[in-house]
C-alpha cells in the first residue's frame, strides 16, 4: 500500500460497484432481523441475525463515505441547496408513497374489523415521519407509522448538517487518521451521554434521539474515503482485505460481540469494498441483478414492515391464528417473495420515476452562457 494523495491513480474510481452492491445485503439483514422475531427457529439459531439490526449503523457509516466520495472530491465548494434537493429526491419518493400507504391501511383497518391499538397510530407521529424529524428529539413510544424510517429521519439529518461534515472532511483532507480520532471520540463521547441518559448503548438509539447515533457514524465514513483515497492497493491485497474484513464483522455479529465494536469493525470492511473498486477487481458485488437490489435497498428497507404488518394480520384474519404465532420456514420464503417483488416495483415505479422528477422541478439547470 502507498499512502500518498494526488498522484494518478491514487484517487477513488467514479462508480464504486461493491459499495452499491452490499447495501441489498445489508437491508436483507435488517428485514431478517425482524422476521426472526416471529420464527419458529429457537433464539440461539439466529445467531448472526440478532445483530444484522446493526445493518443501519453500516448504512449510515457508508452514506459519510458516498457523500464525501460524491461531492467532497474535487475540493470544490458545496452548493448547498443543490445538495439538498438532490438528496431530497433520492429519499422521499419511496418514503412518501409507503407512508401514505400506511395511512390507507390505518383508516381502512376498521372496515374490515382489524382492530387497531388505541393511540398507536396518532396525527402527531405521522406528521413528524411526513417531515422526517420522528428520531429527531426525546420520546418515550415508537413512531409507528413506518417504524425503519427513524433512519431516514436521522439521514435527512445529517444531509442539513453536511456543511459542516464538508468542511471538517475538507479541511482535514491530509489528516484522515485525524479525522477518524475525531469521529471515535465523537462516538465516545455521544454514547457515554446516552448510556448515562437512557441506559443503553448509542447503537440501540432508534425513534428516541436515534439522530445522535448518525452524527458520528456519518463523519466515520467521511474519514475513511480520504483515508482510502490516499492507498494505492495491489488486486491481490484489496481481495484479502475484503475476505479478512467481512470474515471480522461476520464473526464479530455471529458471536454476539458488542454492538459498538462491531460498529467499529463495519468501517474496515467498508473501506476494503471500495478498494475493491480502485483496484479494478470485479466481484458478485458488481453483477447487474446484485447492483439492481442495491439501488432498490431503500424501498426494501422501507417496505419490509407494513407488509409484515398486513401478512400477519391477514394471516391471524383468515386463519384465525392468535397474535402471536410463530412463522414457519415456507411462510417466511413466501412473505419475503412478495416482499422483495414489492420492493423492486416500488424501486422501478415510484422511486426512480419520482426522483427524476422531483430533480426536474428542485434543481434549476446552468444558464447558457452569452456569447458576446
Amino acid at each position: 500500500m502507498n499512502d500518498r494523495a494526488g498522484q494518478g491513480g491514487s484517487e477513488f474510481p467514479q462508480g464504486l460497484a461493491p459499495l452499491t452492491g452490499v447495501r441489498v445485503f445489508l437491508a436483507l439483514g435488517v428485514v431478517l432481523f425482524h422476521y426472526q422475531l416471529h420464527w419458529t427457529l429457537p433464539p440461539e439459531a439466529a445467531g448472526l441475525l440478532n445483530r444484522a439490526r446493526l445493518g443501519v449503523d453500516v448504512f449510515f457509516i457508508l452514506s459519510g463515505f458516498i457523500m464525501a466520495h460524491v461531492y467532497l472530491r474535487d475540493g470544490r465548494p458545496l452548493n448547498y441547496p443543490k445538495f439538498l434537493a438532490a438528496r431530497f429526491a433520492r429519499i422521499y419518493p419511496a418514503h412518501l408513497f409507503i407512508l401514505v400507504a400506511m395511512l390507507v391501511l390505518v383508516l381502512v383497518a376498521p372496515l374490515l374489523g382489524v382492530g387497531l391499538e388505541p393511540g398507536r397510530f396518532n396525527a402527531g407521529d405521522f406528521v413528524q415521519t411526513l417531515i422526517l424529524v420522528q428520531a429527531w428529539f426525546p420520546r418515550q413510544t415508537l413512531a409507528l407509522w413506518n417504524g425503519p424510517a427513524w433512519s431516514l429521519s436521522a439521514e435527512w439529518f445529517a444531509y442539513l448538517a453536511f456543511p459542516i461534515y464538508a468542511w471538517i472532511g475538507l479541511r482535514w483532507s491530509a489528516r484522515p487518521w485525524a479525522l477518524l480520532a475525531l469521529a471515535t471520540a465523537l462516538f465516545v463521547v455521544i454514547d457515554a451521554a446516552y448510556r448515562a441518559r437512557y441506559g443503553i448503548v448509542l447503537p440501540r438509539a432508534e425513534d428516541n434521539m436515534g439522530v445522535l447515533r448518525i452524527i458520528p457514524e456519518f463523519l466515520y465514513g467521511v474519514g475513511l474515503y480520504q483515508l482510502g483515497r490516499r492507498w494505492r492497493i495491489a488486486p491481490q491485497v484489496a481481495v484479502a482485505a475484503a475476505v479478512s474484513s467481512s470474515v471480522v464483522l461476520l464473526g464479530l455479529m455471529q458471536i454476539g460481540a458488542d454492538d459498538r465494536l462491531i460498529v467499529a469493525s463495519a468501517g474496515p470492511f467498508l473501506l476494503s469494498l471500495a478498494l475493491l473498486a480502485k483496484a479494478g477487481v470485479r466481484s458478485f458485488l458488481s453483477a447487474p441483478v446484485v447492483l439492481l437490489g442495491g439501488e432498490a435497498s431503500l424501498a426494501l428497507y422501507l417496505v419490509h414492515i407494513p407488509v409484515l404488518m398486513v401478512w400477519r394480520n391477514a394471516a391471524q384474519a383468515i386463519l384465525d391464528l392468535p397474535g402471536d404465532y410463530r412463522m414457519s420456514l415456507p411462510e417466511l420464503a413466501g412473505l419475503l417473495l412478495v416482499t422483495l417483488t414489492l420492493a423492486l416495483l416500488i424501486h422501478l415505479w415510484i422511486e426512480r420515476p419520482g426522483r427524476e422528477v422531483l430533480r426536474r422541478l428542485l434543481i434549476r439547470p446552468p444558464k447558457p452562457s452569452q456569447g458576446r
